[in-house]
């Protein structure tokens, strides 16, 4: 394949076709969704991630004006900010922007895809790392339409961050210095996360000039750029310091002199470290690769259950699904790895990208989330083994004409089927949307009905949708959710209904104090002011009658959503261990199924569990467990809850729940039958003094506390 660059015109023409093909792609979901009136809300499909509603969220509110820090808004967040920005200026809905929003910008990945190919001096480089970049399993996963988060530009920057960086060891030039502070700076600012990846390419670089151009004082100027871009201070501090730097040395030549150049690495280097320097990095190895049991351990009192656990993204995953989220598949992404060995061989300079594949492959022990870093590097392996192919091709082939052909033809197959799998990935990665239609109206009623100041309760996969459509307050979220914050909420949600209630008062008084005392543990400053010292006693006294909630500043609602039955074990878990060990205690037993068959005598249940109709016994295995009580709830024509209550055992330790119109069985103990959530959304048991019903529908459920 010819490796002369393109006259412009083309080169154009490919980067067009590359992201025209990108977008094209992302569109599939769209059309797979497009029929189903569930999702959609105001004439527009949802968006398909939680977090994204925490961005709009803070949009929203930019444009309202009304960003307030107790409402925990994502106010000033970059993407909010370029959200609320295009929303004043494209002629779409808000709806529409944030639905299509990833689908375009995601696909920028191409363009610095397309550039390092043509820096590399092959044009078809870039094509087709462009073609298998942008749609490559993790990358499309985490930017196709719908996914509204940061994660539009998490992966394109530092690929024009790696751009620049070729380009100025390339060229050489003045000018390709200044790239690299804007595009850091960028990154720094769009995902301040991403010190850890500049970081290490800095360390690159410096290991790179070491060992290959430790004569070439232009990859010095390469690390004074990136040293003062990494400086912990405002960007435009730094952005004019870039410009001053750039100035003297494209119109002063003493600025370009061994002696100064190394004194301003000295300086940009003592600059990054006195405003920082590794506390970034070191505050990430911490969260996530030495984990602590306990996320907290205030005062050396209370240690609570750590979220990390129960996130499938922070864990181990294995090889094929790691090498499937790469490259699509393992045999792709064997191939694209020999083919980046290769490239590193032809063009050294290349390994200027080893940061980013190193990243994407600590995936092993950080989680899949990783993976996404090595797409773009992995993507440029892959399209140079293609074209490697074509040239060993050549040699059997004599034939001018037939050799065109052949060439074409045989980059041609071999891209087509690098993308297959992706494609195929794309056309059965159905994600739902967040909420169904029906979950919203109930959302969107709360919001009518509650004040802006008001809270709601509920497990925090809820809280950036709620306060999005509602506009409340949330206790927990989908960035506020340590074992402290999540406890609280735990508790109120698990236990019967009366401490749940005096739980879900206390924090939310308690959380509204903290933003004034500043306090760093509801619990402990609810003891202290309490005259309590035995944390056993004071949970205790929140299921007794004589105990007095603190005085209500503001009303506090309860969501509890149909979508919470298959998570409830986990949510349980927070509040389910003593908090001075942080030793789990005996887990409740809840078992939930839909995958039931009756067998005349015998109603098996899945997983060894059935139950002996005549004798009124789950069988859980070899044991014989007799049923205390067995309930069928249904809704009626009015939507109203009708209940069917058998009294079995006297001594039975479960209960059984046939939830006939959701065609499902929940196997509970007593504990859980007598859980906030089972009373309340359930059987809708509850005593009228402490929660009045405000929404009842099948999906979900909202009840205002009443003291």
């Amino acid at each position: 394949m010819n490796a002369t660059p393109l006259h412009v015109s083309r080169f154009l023409l490919l980067l067009l076709l590359a992201y025209a093909f990108s977008v094209a792609v992302r569109f599939i979901w769209v059309y797979q969704f497009s029929g189903s009136p569930d999702f959609y809300w105001n004439d527009q499909i949802m968006i398909n991630t939680n977090d994204g509603y925490a961005f709009a969220e803070g949009a929203r509110d930019m444009m309202a004006g009304t960003c307030n820090p107790r409402d925990l808004s994502y106010c000033g967040n970059p993407l909010a900010a370029l959200t609320a920005l295009l929303a004043k200026v494209l002629p779409v809905s808000f709806e529409t922007l944030i639905l299509y929003m990833p689908a375009f910008i995601g696909s920028l990945l191409v363009v610095p895809l397309m550039l390092i190919g043509r820096t590399l001096g092959n044009d078809y480089l870039g094509f087709i790392a462009a073609l298998l970049g942008g749609i490559t399993h993790s990358y499309y996963n985490r930017t196709m339409t719908g996914y509204y988060d940061t994660d539009m530009l998490t992966i394109v920057l530092p690929t024009l961050v790696l751009y620049s960086l070729i380009a100025a060891a390339t060229y050489g030039r003045n000018r390709y210095l200044l790239l690299l502070p804007l595009f850091i700076i960028a990154n720094s600012w769009w995902y301040p996360q991403s010190y850890s990846l500049s970081l290490a390419m800095t360390g690159m670089v410096l290991l790179y000039t070491l060992i290959f151009e430790r004569r070439n004082l232009f990859f010095y100027k390469i690390l004074i750029f990136m040293l003062l871009s990494m400086a912990l201070m405002a960007w435009y501090l730094k952005l004019l310091l870039a410009l001053a730097l750039f100035g003297a040395f494209h119109y002063l030549p003493k600025a370009s002199t061994r002696s100064v150049i190394f004194a301003l690495l000295a300086a940009a280097a003592a600059l990054m470290l006195l405003t920082g320097g590794f506390a970034p990095v070191i505050a990430q190895l911490q969260g996530y690769l030495f984990r602590s049991l306990h996320a907290d351990d205030l005062n050396l009192t209370l240690r609570y259950f750590d979220v990390v656990q129960t996130v499938r993204e922070a864990g181990q995953i294995p090889f094929d699904v790691f090498a499937a989220r790469i490259s699509g598949a393992t045999l792709t992404f064997l191939f694209a790895l020999l083919g980046l060995g290769l490239l590193m061989w032809r063009h050294k300079v290349m390994l200027l990208a080893l940061p980013m594949v190193g990243l994407g492959f600590i995936a092993f022990e950080a989680g899949l989330r990783f993976t996404v870093y090595a797409v773009p590097v992995m993507a440029l392996g892959m399209g140079y083994f293609i074209l490697f192919g074509a040239q060993l091709l050549e040699k059997f082939i004599f034939i001018d004409r037939t050799l065109h052909v052949s060439r074409i033809l045989f980059v041609t197959l071999a891209t087509a089927a690098a993308l297959y799998p992706n494609i195929d990935h794309i056309v059965e990665y159905k994600v739902p949307t967040v909420f169904n239609k029906e979950e919203v109206k109930v959302l969107d009623d709360l919001g009518r009905i509650a004040g802006r100041e008001d809270y709601v309760v509920t497990w925090w996969d809820f809280g950036y949708p709620i306060r999005y459509y509602s506009d409340v307050r949330t206790l927990i979220d989908g960035g506020k959710h340590t074992g402290k914050d999540n406890f609280a909420t735990s508790f109120a949600l698990t236990q019967p209904p009366l401490p749940g209630a005096n739980m879900a008062r206390l924090d939310v008084e308690y959380t509204e104090r903290g933003f004034d005392t500043n306090h760093s543990d509801n619990l402990l400053t609810a003891m202290r002011d309490y005259n309590q010292s035995d944390l056993d006693a004071f949970l205790a006294s929140l299921g007794t009658p004589e105990f007095t909630p603190p005085a209500s500043t503001r009303d506090v609602y309860l969501y509890l959503p149909l979508r919470m039955m298959s998570i409830f074990p986990t949510v349980a878990l927070f509040s389910n261990l003593d908090l001075r060990s942080g030793a789990a205690k005996e887990r409740p037993f809840f078992y939930n199924t839909a995958a039931f068959k009756d067998a005349g005598a015998m109603l098996h249940l899945g997983n060894g569990i059935a139950l002996d109709k005549g004798k009124g016994v789950i069988m859980l295995g070899q044991q014989q467990v007799p049923l205390a009580q067995f309930v069928t709830v249904a809704y009626d024509a009015q939507g109203k809850v009708q209940k069917n209550i058998q009294n079995l055992h006297a001594n039975g330790a479960l209960n059984l729940i046939y939830l006939k119109s959701y065609n499902q069985f929940l196997l509970l103990d007593h504990a859980v039958m007598e859980s906030l959530y089972i009373q309340l959304f359930v059987l809708e048991q509850y005593d009228p003094a402490l929660f009045e019903g405000v929404i009842m529908t099948p999906w979900a459920k909202v009840f205002k506390l009443k003291r």
